[in-house]
């Protein structure tokens, strides 16, 4: 598991080690390890062209010390200070006492072999200032490795508000922060190395799934189970206009755990075609027969806030996506007050602004991309609901704050109906009795593996493709 920590937590962290630590130890442990990485990104350090982008305070000192270290080794290190009077006065007197050297050329920075951006750290916010602000766009000969996070990045959301320098690669100290978790903070991150610090943190507030805890959370059927100990998802999907929705919804649902899978529509014979081990009706939720959970609303129509009442009544969880969040949106939170069973909201950019209209939050969909934690957290506290909330950063976030990030998506799983199959699947989990945080977080990076499988060979893929990449994505985790 990733854990990131917003920058207070990291602060008071790092207040209290360094009351036990003689001063200036945690600097050196920071510059020790971004040197490190920096020398294996090198392919030789003697000779190599090396500068530091110095902002003031900290960050600028980690970076500065660091160089230090390079120029030790034989690298031609130099220090462009952005505001000279603010140097960290430490780190400077290190570089130039190891040969490196003070440039006032910003012509610099397009010659050098590697550029350590030390020029705001996890206390700076907005963009980058005028005086930095031509590097985000300046040509580039060597990498830039950032120092924590990159300028103009914000470390505690992810949101960029203007020019940010792009990374190659970030080295983050003692913890990963939020913002490198999440796009389009991400973005700009690159490869992302963490260097430990030994700080004594809280829970952390973002977290991103590993392979590892991915195959802990997925079902795995006992000698003695059978079709209704592993749960039954309901499927109240699809119309007589997108059948296809159905179809999908059902498909990512059959490969979610579940032990069957019992669907309520207008598209039952157009299902049972494709997947005839599901259980058909052409009634709704009301009457569909037990279930552990309910996915409702893709491609669900004219009949989508009927189904989602009546999926809401049956006192299981409810997983709302599509059509259902529309009609959501226009319901308001009032509509899931008084649930004792829990709700998951599925929606992409543009529905989540709706919900977010829904409780007088006016914000489109580019500003619900650009805010991603903030929509995400917003909506869930607001509809008292867990979210996932779609994207190239998926963010699930629960009522209470919470979040997991996943990024194991393609730009191939761009297409229609690639969210009906993440929506079965998630729904299957649920149904098997994960949580919905555990269910939303294990289904968006399983989804992501099989996008990666099934766009394998690099051409597009579709939604079917997806589904039958579920089965080698799920198996490759055992």
């Amino acid at each position: 598991m990733r854990h990131a920590h917003t920058v207070e937590q990291v602060r008071a962290a790092e207040a209290a080690l360094m009351a036990r630590l003689p001063e200036g130890t945690l600097m050196q442990r920071a510059a020790a390890g971004l040197a490190a990485v920096c020398a294996g990104l090198l392919p030789r350090v003697y000779g190599s062209r090396v500068l530091v982008l110095a902002g003031s305070g900290d960050n600028g000192g980690d970076a500065l010390f660091a160089a230090a270290r390079l120029a030790r080794r034989g690298a031609r290190a130099e220090a462009l200070l952005l505001d000279p009077a603010k140097a960290h006065a430490g780190g400077l007197a290190a570089l130039l006492a190891a040969g490196g050297r003070v440039t006032a050329d910003p012509d610099a920075f397009g010659r050098a072999d590697l550029v350590l951006d030390g020029i705001v750290g996890i206390g700076g916010r907005g963009p980058l200032r005028p005086a930095a602000a031509p590097f985000a766009t300046a040509p580039r000969r060597g990498r830039v490795v950032a120092v924590d996070v990159p300028s103009g990045v914000d470390p505690d959301t992810g949101e960029v508000a203007g020019p940010a320098l792009r990374a190659d690669v970030t080295v983050c100290f003692g913890t990963h922060k939020p913002g490198l978790l999440i796009d389009p903070g991400a973005g700009y991150a690159g490869v992302v190395h963490l260097v430990g610090l030994g700080l004594d943190l809280p829970p952390a507030p973002v977290e991103a799934l590993q392979r590892a805890e991915l195959a802990a959370l997925l079902p795995v059927p006992g000698a003695e189970s059978d079709k209704y100990r592993r749960g039954v998802v309901g499927v109240a999907a699809g119309s007589a206009r997108y059948p296809g929705a159905a179809v999908l919804a059902v498909a990512g649902a059959l490969y979610g755990g579940a032990g069957a899978v019992r669907y309520a529509g207008h598209a039952a014979a157009e299902v049972v075609r494709r997947h005839p081990e599901t259980l058909v009706t052409e009634d709704g939720p009301a009457r569909a027969g037990r279930v552990q959970a309910w996915v409702v609303g893709p491609g669900g129509g004219a009949d989508a806030e009927r189904t989602l009442r009546e999926a809401l009544d049956t006192g299981v969880p409810v997983l709302a996506d599509a059509d259902a969040l529309t009609e959501l949106a226009r319901l308001g939170p009032a509509a899931l007050a008084g649930r004792d069973a829990p709700v998951l909201l599925t929606p992409h950019a543009g529905e989540a602004a709706r919900l977010l209209a829904g409780v007088g939050e006016e914000a489109d969909a580019e500003e619900v991309a650009a805010r991603r934690l903030w929509a995400a957290r917003l909506l869930a506290a607001r509809y008292r609901a867990t979210v996932l909330l779609k994207g190239s950063t998926t963010v699930v976030a629960d009522p209470d704050g919470r979040a997991r990030v996943n990024s194991t998506g393609t730009g191939w799983l761009g297409t229609a109906g690639s969210g009906d199959v993440l929506s079965g699947l998630a729904g299957s989990l649920l149904a098997t009795g994960l949580t919905p945080l555990d269910a939303a977080s294990a289904a968006a990076h399983l989804h992501g593996l099989a996008g990666r499988h099934a766009a394998g060979d690099g051409a597009p893929i579709t939604a079917l493709d997806l589904a039958g990449a579920l089965h080698p994505a799920w198996a490759s985790l055992a």
